[in-house]
């Protein structure tokens, strides 16, 4: 398996909507290979998520896995790796609250964004089965933001006060007290 190259913004493939994948090659020799390749770039990079248009694969795949630790934003609980096909979100509630994002495309950068935090996300999982789950909190708005790049958007869109886009050393700095 390979670790490979996560786009930047600026390319092409971050701004298109990527195509369905085809529930058809589920289980193949090739979608096992990517799911891999995924999951060692994740880990590869430190990520939390990743979503296939990032490593310039068009398809609405994301994957993600996050470790139990205390980061910037509390302590965040531990979601296993996890194959997301075709996703699906639907808020439950419009209730937002806001988060100081990165992003393995947009290295180097911070940006607050605001996303409601109680979503039910539909997904086709990496065994080719329809599956549910329902997201609060900080999980949500991980959910939110790889999902986004499988519609070519950018957490740096959402932002809706540039004064709140800053690089790394300046959020911690200046905005992470």
């Amino acid at each position: 398996m390979t670790v490979r190259t996560v786009i930047r913004m600026g390319h092409p493939t971050l701004r298109r909507q990527a195509e369905p994948y085809p529930l058809e090659l589920i289980g193949s020799d090739d979608f096992n290979e990517l799911i891999e390749d995924m999951r060692e770039t994740l880990d590869a990079t430190g990520g939390i998520g990743l979503a296939a248009p990032q490593i310039d694969v068009g398809f609405r795949i994301a994957v993600i896995e996050i470790e139990q630790t205390a980061t910037r934003y509390g302590e965040i609980e531990h979601t296993p790796f996890n194959v997301y096909i075709n996703p699906e979100i639907t808020v439950l509630e419009d209730e937002a609250a806001g988060y100081w994002e990165g992003c393995l495309s947009v290295p180097g950068m911070m940006g607050y964004v605001e996303r409601p935090q109680h979503i039910r996300v539909d997904y086709i999982d990496r065994d080719g089965n329809p599956a549910a789950l329902e997201a609060h909190g900080f999980l949500a708005t991980v959910f939110q933001h790889e999902f986004d790049h499988l519609d070519g958007i950018l957490y740096v869109d959402r932002i809706e006060d540039m004064s709140r886009f800053s690089y790394e050393e300046e959020f911690v700095q200046f905005h992470s007290g």
